[in-house]
């Protein structure tokens, strides 16, 4: 296991998790991985698209109205002909392809912030 170095509180102030709902969930057919396009509402933030490689754990049936957390303050990223506004979060499973999403234990205000 490798651990990474230590950084300094600053440092960490520097990420902006927040907690959003999905709203809708669809295949992303030109990822190169399998992957679905998600619309996120991060209350007063507002509505944010991502892409997730979820689709080995997830139906995207199952998606919708769930809570998960994400990183807000990346810029945005272009896949394909999509543009990702925001890092959904997860664990990689042994196999490293498998990822389990973070979401919080009771249902919390869309846009709440980690920290």
């Amino acid at each position: 296991m490798n651990v990474k170095p230590d950084i300094t509180w600053a440092d960490f102030e520097k990420i902006d998790i927040r907690c959003g709902t999905i709203l809708s969930v669809n295949d992303f057919e030109k990822a190169r991985n399998p992957s679905y396009q998600l619309e996120i509402d991060f209350g007063e933030l507002g509505i944010r698209k991502s892409s997730a490689q979820i689709t080995s754990l997830y139906k995207k049936e199952d998606l919708i109205g769930k809570q998960i957390l994400a990183v807000v303050n990346f810029p945005k990223k272009q896949i394909a002909n999509f543009f990702s506004e925001c890092l959904v979060l997860g664990l990689y499973g042994e196999d490293k392809k498998d990822v389990t999403l973070l979401t919080p234990s009771l249902p919390t205000k869309n846009g709440m912030q980690v920290g």
